[in-house]
């Protein structure tokens, strides 16, 4: 039988992976790059955050494992080291959504009304996409979209929304997606083209969500 110092240091062992993910910087982090590489300035960017500071979250992420590197002259980019990274993330974010009180009201001040934001599932979406009965917009960063995307999607980030409304063929469902259920941007981008006429709804996942179902995904431009 194994002593009991073994087996702490075991237990000790597997939280590290716990005590990586214990900042919600970090967690933010894991979100951004499951949906594909990133440099540190990017990351930081996206975290609004200084370059120094995401660089130490980064750098207690890659000691638990939990994210690799990669080098590309004096520029570092960062990627979940598997699937199951990923994975892990989706099942904390669903397990606290479900268990911690206060989180729903938490997403709600920050997603803000959804009552107007319509949804469809990607068992609805697949299959309309197949038929050719629906305009999908991806509306996150173009970075994001060529790291990988809904196949069939057109890229359409949200800042620039406005500016491509007049190529969107009129009379044709949109859906629009973008990091998972509780990324903002696609709420924002279904919003502005129900305001503008659309008949718009939001993908109720994202695409990761999506790319683990097995369904078709495209990389590049």
């Amino acid at each position: 039988m194994g002593d009991r110092v073994a087996k702490d240091a075991l237990f000790d062992g597997f939280s590290e992976v716990a005590k990586a993910l214990a900042s919600g910087r970090r967690a933010e982090i894991i979100d951004v790059l499951t949906q594909g590489e990133r440099s540190v300035e990017g990351i930081a960017a996206e975290l609004d955050q200084s370059v120094a500071n995401t660089s130490h979250h980064l750098r207690a992420l890659a000691r638990a494992g939990l994210v690799t590197t990669r080098r590309e002259g004096t520029r570092i980019f960062y990627s979940v080291a598997s699937e199951r990274v990923a994975e892990l993330w989706t099942a904390l974010r669903d397990v606290a959504v479900e268990h911690v009180a206060g989180l729903e009201r938490l997403a709600g001040a920050y997603l803000g009304d959804r009552d107007g934001v319509e949804t469809v599932d990607r068992d609805e979406l697949a299959a309309r996409l197949k038929r050719g009965e629906v305009l999908v917009v991806d509306v996150r960063p173009e970075a994001e979209y060529a790291a990988g995307h809904i196949t069939g999607a057109r890229s359409v980030p949200l800042g620039e929304l406005r500016k491509q409304l007049k190529a969107l063929p009129k009379g044709v469902d949109v859906v629009a997606y973008c990091r998972g259920p509780y990324c903002v941007y696609a709420d924002d981008a279904v919003r502005e083209l129900r305001r503008r006429g659309f008949a718009a709804r939001r993908l109720v996942e994202g695409f990761p969500e999506w790319k683990r179902a097995g369904l078709p995904v495209a990389v590049g431009v």
